[in-house]
């Protein structure tokens, strides 16, 4: 994939790994919910999150709290965009370098309504049978 494209730049079904994530973040990226997100999830779906900003002891949601957050997500941000850096693929793991970015709808912490916050984003999905079973992500901030 070539170096600084936005997800929704990339069109076509997905073939592989890769093109299932990419189509992943494409829903992501256009808000989409949980039943959006629901059909390239596995039942068995994790998220593991790296301590970050605005999660100092990090976290690992299941698939339950992942499509949770995701029907709330929209109250907390719209307008993402995730620039895609770098992708690799091994197998079934795929790797995703990006630089993400939202307008922030409520007060939190670091950030008030209406600014725009961002982040620089490496994450690890692995792929099997065309779901993501897992997602580990590595998120850091710019305050």
């Amino acid at each position: 994939m070539a170096d600084e494209t936005k997800a929704t730049d990339q069109p076509g079904a997905p073939t592989g790994p890769v093109d299932r994530v990419l189509e992943f973040i494409r829903i992501l990226e256009a808000g989409g919910g949980a039943a959006e997100i629901r059909p390239y999830l596995a039942d068995t779906f994790t998220l593991v999150e790296a301590p970050h900003l605005l999660a100092p002891e990090g976290s690992t949601r299941t698939l339950a709290d992942v499509l949770a957050g995701a029907d709330q997500s929209s109250q907390v941000v719209a307008d993402q965009v995730f620039t895609i850096r770098r992708t690799t693929c091994e197998g079934g793991r795929v790797a995703v370098e990006a630089d993400w970015s939202a307008t922030v709808l409520m007060d939190i912490r670091y950030w008030d309504r209406g600014e725009t916050i961002r982040a620089r984003t490496s994450s690890v999905f692995e792929v099997r049978d065309g779901l993501i079973i897992s997602q580990d992500s590595y998120d850091c901030y710019f305050r």
